[in-house]
């Protein structure tokens, strides 16, 4: 059994960075600065024994291949065990079913699978995500995979997924949650209780850097973005740290014990996390 699943289906407080790799669009230059900063992340993060999700088109635009950079350049010191790439179905199956036999040969243990934004970019491969997870599944790979569930909509329905024996993951991520709105959170966490759901779930907390108009109008295509209460929040000088840690200590207080913190910077990542779980008493 993964390091990752073991450390889940404990009783510890679980915090863990996702990152998200270079666009694919950036110059060689460029691309390889931003490279080495993710590497970087990544090792500093792994070795203090903190796990990293590493995105794949995490707002819709072509990201590298994750893995071909990782396993050329991590190096041997990095924990494989706490790095889990996420696969969207975005691609060719065979190109999915490849990516994740890949994953298995050099050394990862686990594997987010995903259906990806179905607004924008490339198509699906598959209708639900549920189907690629059952697709790897069925070539003998022995990943532990997670899946995915949105506190935003249905607490019944998005239940009900994780639930059905078609899920195929041992853990998921939720959709980014915050501070202010932690009413959707405590009924999803609410009915999951009643369904017996027993499944590992680790919450998503976005570190917002500032409350630029701009980039909260971005963000608000993928994730739900309290933008007035942030703008609110910036305004009174409160830092980036806090707010994210306000969050951390929200979902604290309704039982939620894992976390992955996203939007991060590469440079300082593993500070900037420290500070944030010292605030938040984690």
């Amino acid at each position: 059994m993964s390091t990752l699943l073991e450390t889940l289906q404990s009783e510890e407080p679980f915090v863990a960075a996702e990152l998200r790799p270079p666009r694919a669009e950036l110059a060689s230059a460029a691309g390889m600065d931003a490279w080495i900063d993710t590497y970087h992340a990544v090792r500093s993060l792994t070795l203090q024994g903190t796990s990293v999700f590493l995105t794949d088109s995490a707002v819709g635009v072509p990201e590298e291949d994750n893995l071909r950079h990782l396993t050329a350049n991590i190096g041997d010191d990095a924990a494989r065990d706490r790095i889990v790439p996420i696969l969207t179905s975005k691609h060719p199956l065979e190109y999915c079913l490849s990516y994740a036999d890949r994953a298995r040969q050099h050394g990862f243990q686990s594997l987010v699978v995903l259906g990806g934004d179905r607004r924008i970019g490339t198509p699906r491969s598959v209708e639900h995500a549920w189907q690629l997870r059952q697709a790897i599944r069925r070539t003998g790979s022995d990943l532990v995979l997670g899946g995915w569930a949105n506190p935003h909509r249905s607490a019944e329905r998005q239940v009900e997924y994780l639930c059905d024996p078609r899920f195929t993951g041992e853990y998921y991520l939720t959709q980014i949650v915050s501070h202010h709105h932690v009413g959707p959170v405590a009924r999803f966490l609410e009915v999951a209780d009643a369904r017996g759901v027993t499944m590992p779930g680790i919450f998503g907390v976005f570190y917002y850097r500032s409350a630029n108009p701009k980039t909260l109008s971005l963000l608000a295509d993928f994730i739900t973005v309290p933008a007035g209460e942030l703008t609110r929040e910036f305004a009174e000088g409160t830092p980036a740290e806090e707010v994210c840690a306000r969050t951390l200590r929200a979902l604290k207080a309704l039982g939620v014990r894992r976390f992955y913190i996203s939007n991060l910077p590469l440079v300082g990542t593993a500070r900037t996390l420290a500070r944030i779980r010292g605030l938040a008493g984690i």
